[in-house]
């Protein structure tokens, strides 16, 4: 009889077991294929992009064709950017939630209203399984905001966005270029956490998009960094992978900013911490953030 057989007579040592292989969840009692669940999480998670783009360039294509109205067919400068024009899918947003998403954005009038409406918004499935809100954590007044993708479960207990071992990496790469949390804003596509960390659907990042067009409005940074894929797609509305967008610069814009700003993506520190050979990439993509700042102050 091994170790791990003779634990199973004592209960709780199989707990703790569990506790060292980092179980801190039971999420139900039959048994899953999880490598099945991940070609699935992956299909659906390519799915979703490619209707991201679809629906960010149609759009866009309108948006464009109005402008063009406007302005007597002027062309806009090349490399804009802006939030992709997402609708809610199969996550369980209906179009009251987006509506309402939208005229409860538009009247916050600084984060701390912005805050307080998310507290009392009902209109994200995410939130009846999540702990607490994950709203954002900085300098309300930072030239510099990092969007990610959702919260994990250490971020879902503290209530503050980068705070697990992806949040530590951060840290250090913020502090390799003189920065830390109290001269950046950090926040996310959505505000509570996927259940089992898995990448939120469409219609969960639509329903959260107007609060996040809106903290970025209110804010008013000089450069926004989306962090990873899903931040990227849904904030930039560029085709392709972070590795292909990394190291380019766009700009981004909403309806109710005065101006555009200068937007760019970078690796997720997840992705580095499972794949360290893109380091070097991320280091050389902190660079081209603290020149862009010297630039623009």
């Amino acid at each position: 009889m091994n170790a791990f057989e003779d634990a199973l007579h004592h209960p709780a040592d199989v707990l703790a077991w569990y506790l060292d292989a980092g179980v801190d969840e039971a999420v139900g009692e039959e048994p899953l294929d999880r490598y099945a669940l991940v070609r699935e999480a992956q299909a659906q998670r390519d799915a979703e992009a490619q209707a991201l783009l679809k629906d960010a360039n149609a759009g866009h294509a309108a948006h464009h064709a109005a402008h063009s109205a406007q302005t007597g067919g002027v062309p806009t400068p090349a490399g804009r950017a802006g939030p992709a024009q997402v609708r809610p899918s199969d996550g369980g947003v209906g179009e009251e939630a987006m509506k309402s998403a939208v005229k409860l954005a538009r009247e916050a009038k600084n984060l701390d209203e912005l805050r307080a409406v998310l507290q009392d918004f009902d209109g994200c499935p995410l939130k009846k399984t999540a702990m607490n809100l994950v709203f954002g954590d900085g300098n309300p007044d930072a030239r510099l905001v990092l969007i990610g993708e959702a919260p994990g479960a250490d971020e879902d207990r503290q209530g503050v966005p980068f705070v697990g071992a992806s949040g530590q990496l951060l840290d250090k790469m913020l502090a390799s270029i003189g920065l830390n949390r109290s001269d950046v804003f950090i926040s996310n596509t959505v505000f509570w956490r996927p259940p089992g960390n898995r990448t939120p659907n469409s219609g969960e990042i639509a329903v959260c998009l107007p609060f996040v067009e809106r903290m970025i409005e209110l804010i008013d940074p000089a450069i926004l960094i989306t962090v990873g894929g899903p931040a990227t797609h849904s904030l930039l509305a560029q085709q392709g992978s972070v590795s292909r967008l990394r190291g380019r610069w766009f700009t981004y814009e909403t309806g109710r900013m005065s101006h555009p700003i200068a937007a760019s993506a970078i690796y997720h520190p997840a992705y580095l911490l499972r794949t360290p050979a893109h380091k070097r990439e991320a280091w050389s993509d902190l660079i081209a953030i603290k020149a862009k700042l010297a630039e623009l102050a």
